[in-house]
Parts: C-alpha cells; structure tokens; sequence
C-alpha cells in the first residue's frame, strides 16, 4: 500500500471581540479538526495602543482579539495545552511583548518553555511596504526581530523566531519577481544583522529556523511555479551568501493564507472557487508544499467571517488532504520543461531585484523605493481590470447573477458588539487598579534601561509582563527609546506619465479648477489605526495623474488631524478610507468636527468594506458618497469627485 505523506497543518486565521471570546472560537476549531492556531490581534494590539487610547476608538476588538496584558493572554489560551500546541501569532512590531506575554502564559500552565512550538511574524519590514503596523524606525525595529530570534535559541529551540511575511506585499500589488525579491532581501537583512547575535556554531540552525508566510493569487499555474523558485531561491542563498552545508538548514519553510485582494463583494459564492484553486498552488508540488496552510472565508469582502465560514475553508483542506489521492505521490512537476522555464523565469527576475536592491545598501535602506515600486503595480493591475485586459468574474464582466441565498439575513458576515469596547476597556482599568504599580515601573525602568544599552529586551519584556504592564506601556517604552516613524506613503507629487483614459478626466479637473480660481484640492486620510492603505494609495495616485492637488499622508491619524489638514488645505473635497470595521465611529467623529469648525460645505467621500445598512447610515450622517470593493472603476469615482466639487462651487 502507498505511504502517504503527513498533511500540512490545517489552521484558520481567527480572533475577535475579547479574549474569551476568542479561546471559545478557538477551542471549538480544534475540536472540528484543526491542527494548530492562527492568532489574529486586533489593530491597538498590533500597534502598540491600550484599549483605551484615542487612537484604539472603534478598533478594539475589530479585525482580531484585544491583548492589554498577562490577564488577556491568560483567557485566550485558557484550557488550551501550550505545551501541546502549535500556535501561530500574526503579529510583528509588537512580537516581543506578545510573545513575552505567550511564555508567562505557558509558565503558569507549569508548560516546559523549551517544548513550545509556533511561530511569531516578526516581520517589520514588510510593516514599512504594505500593512502599516509598525512603531519604531527601520534600524531598531531590526534589532528587536533579531533580539526574538537570539532569545529563541536559547529558551525556546523548537520556536520560529520570524516569518518573513511576502503576503502583505502580493496584497499590495507586488508582481511575483517582486514579492520574491523583496521578502528573500528581508530574510537577508534579518540574518546580516542576526550573525552578530549568535555564536557562530549555532548560526546554521538559526538560518534553519527562518520561516517564510507567502500568498498564493488566483493564477495557479504562476504562483505554483514562484513558491518552487522562493525554495530554489532559499537554497541558493543560504548556501552562497551563508555558507550552509547541512541540507535541511537550507530547507525553505513556509506556510500560507490563499489571496483575499482577488476576493469579490460582488456574487462571493464564486470566492469558494477562488480559495480552492489558490490553495492548490500551494499544495499540487510535494517539493514546494506549505508546512501549514489557513484559508480566508468566502465572505472576507463582505465583512468578519462567522465560526461557520471558517468551517468551511477548514472543511476544504481536509477534503483535498484526506479525500483526493494528492499526498500519496511524489512531486507531479519535476521534469516538467513548461515548469521548469517560467520558474527560471521568476527566479531570475528575483536575482536581478535582489542585485538592485543590494546595490541601494539592502532591505533597510530601500523601503522607500520598493514602496513606490509596490504602488505602481497596484496601479497596473487596477488599470488591467478597469480595462478589462484582466477578466474578474462577477466584477468586469457577467455581472449580472441571481441573488446569494449565502448573504441573506444576517448580511452574510459577523458583527461585532459595539459594547465589546467599553467591556474591555473597564476589565483593562480593573487589571491597572489592582496590580503592584511599583512592581510594574520598575519593571518598565529595566526594560528602558535595557533598550538603550542595546540589551536583548526580551528578559526585560517577559518580566514586564509577569509584573502586569500592559501592551500600551511596553509600546510606550519602545516609542520613548526609539522613537515613531511615518512610512513612506509612495504616491509622489508628481503626475505619473500615464494618459489613456485619463483625457476626459484632466480636462474636467482644469475646467473646474479654473472655475476655482485654484487647482482642485483632494485631501485624503485615513482615520484610525486601520493600515491596509492599498486603497487611499490608489485613489491618490489616479487623482494625481488626473490633475488635482492631492494631500496624502499615510496611515493613522486622528479625525481630529484630517479636519485640521482639511481646514488649513483649503480643501474642495476629502476623502477617508477605512477597511478595518470601524468606520461608524470614526467617521462619526470626522463628521462632527467638520461641523465643528464650519466646514460642512466640504463633500465627504469613504471608502471601505462597508454593509450597505452601514452605508445608508454613514449617508445619513451627511457623507457624500460611499464606495465598497465593488466600485472598482476608479475613473468613474474620479469623475464623482470632480461633479461633487462643480455641485459646490455652483452652490457658493
């Protein structure tokens, strides 16, 4: 009889609301066949913000769990065997505290540390290209993946320090070449400045210990062929650039979530198909086969997938892995000369990045271009589909279709109690009253003290979580020491040279700027902690090539800062982008202010992953327009904008 290969682990990416919450979705998912946990934290925790900081409002609990301190962390895994566990925590500029706070919860458990199995991000490079997650400059922020990695080889052997995470960067437009270049230069960069860190015996099982995330699009066939390259492409390095003989220090591990850019709002039960054959990218080559594989819901477009949903992304892995004949046989490709030429292909278009990028001085020093880079292939792939060059069921072409009985009632999706925020924020003052304050600023006092000599923090962290700090005061710490940064927002002020289609545009935006007696201004935000800031990006770069004055200044800001950038821009309309679940509040508030300060003759406009009960609301509280993922035709919403300003000025 055949021996079949062991399958990968099965897990889905889910956290929400509150830690306790979040133990019962995880406990329940275990117990329908998961094999391993995928942690997903809310944006206050990702970003280094208690529940209660103005930045948190409308955030907590939103786009994953709430964890504020060791109390936190102790309900998430309540009843669930650390020990026994292989735990995945998607979480990066923060990674060193959670993970602090990860070892403290397993302590108590009376767990062995040096058993612990799972994986901490810990990527803040790819913070600076696409998510927007990041605290501190590039420089330190190296450092403290670095201080993981080295701690990890001491305490916990079996633990992956990093996961160079490619997926954010396909998701903001990265071409192939691109997301391979661009993670291998991160892991490059990581492992430069780790070899300081560790003896140089133990070095080879640290470069063995690097794990990669990866994103696997819709062109099945293309990204099959990238994930045989990135292994190709690993080997090649680490044996080079490293050194390493020991084979299987070379192995490149990785795991996968399956596309969400690709998913529509529009007809989602085609979404199905979609994740499935994404998934066989990942799958089909037994000599490129992820380690560990989580799959979106169906309904990612609409909104917060339900315990259901998540079912069901589950039940297709275990489908393909225990029904099909797929895990009996060697690798189906090898030999193949159509494979085999587009994998050359893909890896020589990554060595000729990687050159480039190491002629700029490496990952560090070229974020703003790579950035710029990543902005304009975005910009590509929109203008692709806006002129039907790339056909999206449902979205450019055969648009019509018979209701989905899937979104009925419920509108297909999750929602989250909007009293979760309030319920956490209390329990966080709770937690504050009644630990030792002493304790804790002593505590805080090390780890600053630590930080500024350039001591691993990690010691320093984990005592700071078992004397209660909280996520928001480690954050603190870092700030004080390091300092914030701003990323690069790669929309430059200049025009690009792109003109097809743009003519019609660019002669009505100089027809009612010369109405003005000034260039249209368009002052674009993005209110809160919400850094998926492909959108506001892309609305940017198009309106900029159509002409207007465009001010973008990246991700989080207050609503208070974008009424004031409105106020003193002079603004003719303003553009807010949220894609996290909290645009209710948020735009409330910017509404409010706008008010406030006698600016409501100014036409609002939102874009996001917005239910249409939401959007009738967000109307109703006087913005101009509502855009979703369906509105994809970014000319038509320039041309909107242009319309919205003449209505304007014809009033005044």
């Amino acid at each position: 009889m055949t021996q079949k290969d062991k399958p990968w682990l099965f897990r889905t990416y889910a956290g929400h609301s509150t830690a306790a919450k979040s133990n019962e979705l995880y406990r329940a998912n275990l117990s329908k066949g998961q094999t391993g946990l995928s942690v997903a934290f809310d944006l206050p925790t990702q970003t280094g913000y208690d529940s209660d900081h103005v930045l948190a409002r409308g955030e907590v609990g939103k786009v994953g769990v709430p964890v504020c301190h060791l109390g936190d962390m102790r309900a998430l895994f309540d009843q669930i065997p650390l020990e026994q566990m292989n735990t995945s925590m998607t979480i990066n500029a923060t990674a060193p505290w959670l993970l602090s706070l990860y070892i403290a919860v397993a302590e108590e458990q009376g767990a062995d540390v040096s058993k612990l199995q799972g994986t901490v991000q810990n990527d803040l490079i790819k913070e600076y290209l696409s998510r927007g997650t990041y605290i501190c400059p590039p420089k330190p922020s190296l450092a403290m993946i670095t201080d993981v990695a080295a701690y990890t080889r001491d305490k916990l052997p079996k633990w992956n320090p990093m996961n160079v995470c490619s997926y954010h960067l396909q998701e903001a437009g990265a071409t192939p070449q691109q997301e391979l270049a661009y993670a291998l230069a991160t892991a490059i960069a990581v492992l430069d400045d780790l070899k300081a860190k560790v003896p140089a015996e133990s070095f080879p099982e640290m470069v063995g210990r690097i794990s990669f995330f990866v994103n696997a699009g819709i062109r099945f066939v293309t990204e099959m062929c990238k994930m045989r390259a990135f292994t190709e492409l690993w080997d090649e390095i680490t044996a080079q650039r490293y050194g390493i003989e020991d084979e299987k220090f070379r192995r490149f591990r990785y795991g996968v979530q399956v596309n969400s850019l690709g998913l529509t709002e529009q007809q989602p039960e085609n979404n199905v198909y979609r994740i499935l054959l994404e998934m066989l990218a990942v799958t089909l080559s037994k000599n490129a086969r992820a380690r560990a594989v989580q799959l979106p819901a169906w309904n990612e477009a609409l909104g917060l997938p339900r315990p259901w949903d998540q079912q069901w992304s589950l039940r297709m892995q275990q489908i393909l892995a225990y029904e099909t004949d797929l895990l009996e046989y060697g690798d189906l490709f090898d030999g193949n000369p159509v494979i085999a030429a587009k994998v050359e292909e893909l890896k020589q278009g990554a060595r000729d990045e990687l050159a480039l990028l190491d002629q700029m001085g490496g990952a560090i020093a070229s974020i703003d271009y790579m950035k710029s880079r990543l902005v304009e292939s975005n910009a590509e792939r929109l203008g692709r589909i806006e002129t039907n060059e790339t056909i999206v069921v449902g979205v450019n072409r055969w648009q019509h279709a018979e209701p989905s009985p899937l979104t009925a009632g419920d509108g297909g999706i999750m929602v989250v109690d909007p009293a979760v925020e309030q319920d956490q924020i209390e329990r966080l003052s709770a937690w504050r009253n009644t630990r030792d304050e002493a304790a804790v600023q002593g505590a805080l006092n090390a780890l600053s003290d630590a930080a500024r000599r350039g001591e691993n923090i990690m010691p320093y962290s984990i005592a700071a979580a078992k004397a209660g700090a909280t996520t928001g005061e480690w954050a603190g710490v870092m700030r004080q020491v390091h300092g914030e940064y701003r990323g690069p927002t790669g929309v430059s002020s200049s025009p690009s040279n792109r003109t097809e289609g743009l003519e019609d545009i660019r002669e009505a935006v100089d027809a009612v700027s010369s109405r003005l007696g000034r260039r249209l201004k368009f002052v674009v935000g993005k209110p809160g902690l919400d850094g998926h800031s492909n959108g506001a990006e892309q609305i940017a770069f198009r309106a900029r090539d159509c002409g207007m004055d465009i001010t973008y200044e990246g991700i989080r800001l207050t609503p208070e800062q974008i009424v004031s950038r409105a106020k003193i821009e002079d603004a003719h309309v303003v553009g807010l982008s949220i894609l996290s679940g909290s645009h209710l509040p948020l735009i409330e508030d910017v509404m409010a202010r706008m008010r406030d300060e006698g600016l409501t003759h100014i036409p609002v406009i939102v874009g996001g992953i917005i239910p249409d009960d939401d959007a009738a609301r967000l109307l109703s509280m006087g913005v101009a327009r509502v855009y979703t993922p369906k509105d994809f035709q970014l000319n038509t919403i320039m041309m909107d904008i242009v319309a919205l300003v003449e209505l304007d000025a014809a009033a005044a």
